[in-house]
């Protein structure tokens, strides 16, 4: 639990210091990349959190869905189609269903300690 936490955070240190700008034409992949990216994290969270992690899932799925995304932004933004969008919707959604779990499990735990 402790090491997804200590990378998200190095990850946001380097993110902030390191002068890495993205040209304007690539930030609607970039965002929508990130997106998967932070799906999957979340998961890996709520996965060993559940005692189901399993670190060749979390990989493949960390950079499958951030390329699966940034490719359909990219093949949308070629057929002028907002294709985009399903991918913000599904990602999206599970993000935030992924922390609604962290939180009930926190949540519970923490309850459990209260009442020892």
């Amino acid at each position: 639990m402790l090491l997804p936490i200590i990378g998200i955070l190095v990850g946001i240190v380097l993110g902030l210091t390191l002068p890495i700008h993205i040209p304007m034409a690539y930030s609607s992949y970039m965002s929508i990349a990130v997106l998967a990216a932070l799906d999957s994290v979340f998961g890996g969270i709520r996965a060993s959190l559940e005692q189901k992690f399993e670190p060749d899932a979390f990989i493949s799925g960390f950079f499958g869905n951030a390329f699966l995304a940034a490719g359909l932004a990219y093949i949308g933004d070629r057929l002028d189609v907002p294709i985009y969008l399903a991918a913000i919707f599904a990602f999206g959604t599970r993000l935030f269903q992924n922390f609604a779990m962290i939180r009930r499990h926190l949540l519970n735990r923490w309850r459990e300690r209260l009442r020892q």
